[in-house]
């Protein structure tokens, strides 16, 4: 989850209300699973953990390629700025919208019940989950295998019923017990067509959320763990033998929504480079940055800091965060053919000004990786608009901090946008290209080897919620327009 996105999030819903006012597995073919997303981020160490018992015996062998999940939202600050995908629990199916978090290793969902949840969004009718009213739940008990990977505390003592604590970087958290119970996914059964299908998956019934995880402006059901540990979403279905490893996403900054698959995609082709081993994150190792035609001078330590060198990829948070070393000179540089701006500082972190010309005007800013891979992040893409005259910047002074008190650099959802990622767990790389977005792409079915296609989604909330949540953004910016003004 987004170590800084919850605070940026905050700021970023007075900045969006000027802008405003100026289906699951199948066991009878073996093929792709997708989903409907948006994202968040957070960080857990991997652990060894034993493969888990499949629910359903007879699928146990069976190996599906290719997952469709729904997918919501978009990267622009001033819209929504996380993305969300949609899946089904239990049995009966229920559907819930949750975070796709590429940073951290837990599913988990608010709980029936719950202490302290989010109870009205502006985003989607939020769904607790109710394992009373589940024929196929079952709790986890201390016993288990899992239960040793998220408590480590001594009072979870054997059969008692296993709870979970997940601290996050901004000061959130959740806490609940541990369930296990079907997931219902979207299997692709042919050119933008799936069918049903479900495999087993254990995860948190959150009974206490704190920070911004309990506000309920902008919430969702929960957060789903796509990182690389054993504990994490697809990693449980990877050991049921349901999907490989690997998993794409194509984030759409124009339109919203996007495209999210579990799966071995074909084409678009993506290059790639190697994940650094042994890093927590989906790392990678950053050699240099250009400012339009020119290569920054940086230091060649700049962005190594403790267990985790390098530069995260993480579609759990929205913004880039860059250590002031690499901040400055990157800023100096694209100011230096715009010396007529006048920036300024809002909400203490975005800097920004007024513009009324083409944002072609502004330099392409590439990321230069190993394996001669590069990254192309546009205007449009590391700019957003608050209103109509003026932008601020999708750049943060300074890397995320752990708590050792080390930086993180990370690349998010801005500059991960419009482009198709690859993660691919089994073989260490991650890789990308640009995309359309709300177009297709191609993935493969793993036991016939035929190539299906998969479409983009969106995930759009209720005019009425758009409406409150207009007027909500409207009141709360009424000062900061003012201001602006004078």
């Amino acid at each position: 989850m987004d170590l800084k996105r919850r605070q940026w999030f905050l700021s970023v819903i007075l900045l969006s209300a000027a802008l405003l006012i100026g289906p699951q597995f199948s066991s009878a073919a073996a093929t792709t699973p997708v989903f409907e997303v948006r994202s968040k981020f957070a960080g857990k160490r991997e652990k060894d953990l034993g493969a888990l018992k499949a629910h359903d015996v007879h699928r146990h062998s069976r190996l599906l390629s290719a997952i469709d999940l729904p997918l919501g939202g978009d990267s622009q600050p001033e819209s929504i700025g996380l993305y969300f995908a949609k899946i089904g629990l239990g049995t009966p199916s229920r559907d819930f919208h949750v975070q796709v978090d590429t940073g951290s290793d837990i599913l988990w969902v608010n709980c029936a019940g719950c202490i302290r949840c989010p109870r009205k969004s502006d985003l989607v009718e939020l769904t607790p989950y109710d394992a009373d009213a589940s024929s196929t739940a079952k709790s986890v008990s201390c016993d288990d295998s899992f239960c040793s990977y998220v408590n480590q505390r001594s009072e979870c003592h054997a059969g008692s019923t296993c709870q979970y604590v997940i601290m996050y970087g901004d000061g959130s958290s959740t806490n609940g017990y541990l369930v296990r119970d079907v997931v219902h996914l979207d299997l692709v059964t042919g050119n933008r067509q799936t069918g049903s299908t479900n495999g087993t998956i254990i995860f948190g019934c959150g009974s206490k959320q704190s920070g911004q995880l309990g506000e309920s402006q902008a919430a969702v059901d929960g957060i789903m763990g796509f990182g690389q540990s054993n504990s994490s979403f697809i990693s449980q279905l990877a050991s049921q033998r349901k999907v490989k490893r690997s998993f794409a996403h194509c984030l759409d900054n124009n339109s919203g929504g996007g495209i999210f698959a579990i799966g071995e995609v074909v084409s678009p082709k993506v290059k790639t480079t190697p994940m650094l081993s042994k890093s927590a994150h989906y790392s990678v190792n950053l050699n240099a940055i250009e400012v339009g035609n020119l290569v920054l001078q940086l230091s060649s330590d700049a962005f190594n800091s403790g267990d985790d060198k390098g530069v995260i990829v993480d579609s759990g948070t929205t913004l880039v965060y860059l250590p002031e070393a690499v901040y400055k000179p990157l800023m100096n540089e694209i100011l230096a053919s715009h010396p007529e701006l006048s920036l300024h500082t809002v909400q203490d972190s975005f800097t920004c000004f007024h513009y009324i010309d083409k944002l072609d005007r502004f330099p392409t800013v590439t990321f230069q990786f190993d394996k001669s891979l590069s990254l192309a992040v546009y205007p449009r893409e590391y700019l957003f608009q608050v209103r109509e005259d003026t932008w601020c910047f999708g750049w943060q002074n300074g890397g995320l901090q752990t708590k050792g008190g080390e930086e993180l650099t990370i690349l998010g959802d801005m500059a991960l946008s419009n482009k198709l990622v690859v993660y691919d767990i089994e073989n260490q790389v991650i890789g990308w290209t640009n995309h359309n977005c709300s177009g297709e792409i191609q993935v493969k079915d793993e036991e016939s080897g035929a190539i299906y296609t998969v479409g983009a989604h969106n995930l759009s909330w209720s005019s009425s919620l758009a409406i409150t949540r207009l007027l909500t953004l409207v009141s709360l910016l009424i000062p900061f327009l003012c201001n602006m003004a004078l």
